[in-house]
């Protein structure tokens, strides 16, 4: 169904994407930093997910939408950054004292930073032109089989996404734990995060569709 060429070319391509540092890794990091390991591991679990979705888009061919209608691409932007303010504002004011967080109901801790992590990249429309632009230079027509072509190199991607994103999300949840010991340093991890999520809303404000 793929040509291994192409195939093998995807997954070099894919494995440099993943490991540097991008606005998803920088999300991860804030995530787990605050709330720990697990949460930082979900955060990146999320990121998945909406990955995946965004990759089922592309292959039915519903990202083109974003290429023929600037408005909605505009929008989709700005809700994006009003989220990730959102966020930076829920940080910024953020004072618990440290263990507090852990000491909260687990569930709905590890089911906030998966939501967070999925919603803050379905938001972002810079992925989803990235999915059409950057899939199809790896499909093969001759093959047929477009849509399976490209479902197949969107999975790759979110798996390999997700390996590489989820050991981040561990390691930075640990580093905040023994960080999170001391009040001050608590209290300037949550400083640091409302700043990534600022920084990353800025971010999305100032790009543009091309």
């Amino acid at each position: 169904m793929v040509d291994m060429t192409l195939y093998t070319a995807f997954l070099v391509a894919a494995f440099a994407l993943c490991i540097t540092p991008g606005p998803d890794m920088m999300f991860i990091v804030a995530v787990g930093g605050r709330g720990g390991p697990r949460a930082g591991v979900m955060a990146a679990f999320g990121v998945a997910c909406a990955m995946l979705v965004h990759s089922v888009a592309a292959a039915l061919g519903l990202s083109a939408l974003f290429t023929t209608l600037p408005t909605l691409y505009h929008v989709l932007r700005w809700a994006g950054a009003a989220y990730l303010l959102y966020l930076a504002v829920k940080a910024f004011r953020d004072r618990s004292v440290p263990g507090e967080e852990s000491a909260a109901p687990g569930g709905a801790g590890m089911r906030r930073a998966f939501w967070q992590g999925a919603i803050t990249n379905l938001l972002n429309p810079k992925v989803i032109l990235f999915n059409v632009a950057f899939l199809p230079q790896f499909v093969d027509p001759s093959l047929g089989h477009v849509p399976g072509q490209l479902l197949l190199l969107g999975g790759t991607l979110v798996v390999m996404g997700f390996l590489w994103d989820g050991c981040v999300g561990l390691l930075s949840g640990r580093l905040g734990g023994l960080l999170r010991r001391s009040a001050r340093l608590n209290r300037w991890l949550n400083i640091a995060s409302g700043t990534v999520f600022t920084g990353l809303a800025v971010r999305l404000l100032a790009a543009s569709p091309k």
